[in-house]
């Protein structure tokens, strides 16, 4: 079963309530633009891709909610909604280039609302043809026998559907080949525990789950040879921004000599800026010191909670786009191909 986790349907927006999972399969309703803020920071939506559509569409929500303004007062509208939704989360790409996108559209279009949810619907519709063409490109990188570690969630539920490096996994066992794949939790939310055992189970395969402190030891004493990430942010010279804890797995992949792929499309990659440019988002303490309703820790300890990191150019073997896989080179190569 692949999932679509978010729809347009008569002027409002349908997602996969993430945080309801593994329990409950639950669709919800966005009604205005602060439903759509409020389910990006809550993190009911995640994943670079899917946050960018759903931005996308907030921006399509508002057209439609507005569509017998003035073009002046619906571009005024549009313009304020996007400068909700680019304060949710900082540091994944997407977001912030499928709201220009839309954005541009209502411009130069003069507030013409098909064409501003049109906008938004392509970007939609373009995020499954993408990443039907990673699955494909990605798959041909495994093979019988290989033991794959993933971390975080990357499939249908953090893309419109099918995935970025889950969806790569996926497709390779949907082809036929036949590996063991080893996801980690991904404290402090469990992306990993909760949604991508839930889509790998649902898929028919049987992961083995770790805590992240086992990343190392697991690739060292179970013959990890593959690693596919995905990514929030990719810099000209191959910086990459993903979910906290990658660049520990790039760094035990360095030291055991596995293969480190980093899975996103061209949406994620920033050829504009700089590192010093980058703000890594920091979330709430209590995501850290409580689990459930019940505290973990002592209640007012001092809590570092960054939601990313950085993973420098060096400690990764290649990029896998809709473009074809991205060698070094990086800077050189990721130019001539996205630019």
């Amino acid at each position: 079963m692949v999932l679509q986790s978010i729809f347009w349907k008569d002027g409002k927006i349908l997602i996969i309530d993430q945080t309801k999972l593994p329990d409950k399969l639950e669709y919800i309703s966005l009604d205005t633009v602060n439903d759509v803020a409020e389910a990006i920071i809550n993190m009911r939506v995640r994943g670079a891709p899917l946050i960018g559509v759903t931005g996308a569409l907030g921006l399509a929500l508002v057209a439609y909610k507005n569509r017998n303004k003035s073009s002046d007062e619906l571009i005024k509208l549009l313009n304020e909604a996007k400068e909700i939704l680019e304060k949710t989360r900082p540091t994944a790409v997407n977001l912030f280039w499928a709201l220009k996108q839309v954005y541009e559209t209502a411009i130069k279009t003069r507030g013409n609302v098909e064409k501003i949810i049109s906008s938004a619907l392509d970007i939609l519709k373009n995020d499954i043809t993408i990443n039907k063409k990673i699955a494909d490109i990605g798959s041909e990188l495994i093979e019988d026998g290989d033991v794959i570690l993933t971390h975080c969630n990357t499939g249908s539920l953090a893309t419109v559907s099918i995935g970025t490096a889950l969806g790569v996994i996926l497709e390779a066992y949907r082809k036929g080949k036949r590996f063991k794949v080893f996801i980690t939790e991904t404290r402090p939310k469990l992306q990993g525990a909760r949604l991508t055992a839930f889509e790998l189970v649902t898929a028919g395969l049987k992961p083995y789950l770790i805590v992240d402190s086992a990343v190392a030891y697991t690739v060292k004493t179970m013959g990890v040879n593959k690693i596919f990430v995905g990514a929030d942010r990719i810099l000209r010279d191959g910086t990459t921004y993903n979910k906290i804890g990658t660049l520990q797995i790039a760094l035990a992949a360095k030291k055991f000599g596995s293969k480190f792929y980093v899975v996103a499309p061209s949406s994620t990659f920033d050829l504009h800026s700089s590192r010093e440019d980058i703000k890594v988002e920091e979330r709430d303490p209590n995501e850290i010191r409580v689990i459930g309703n019940k505290y973990i820790t002592v209640k007012d300890i001092n809590v570092y909670n960054p939601a990313f990191d950085e993973t420098p150019p060096d400690m990764i073997d290649a990029f896998i786009t809709e473009y074809g896989i991205i060698e070094k080179p990086f800077e050189e190569n990721i130019i001539n191909k996205l630019s």
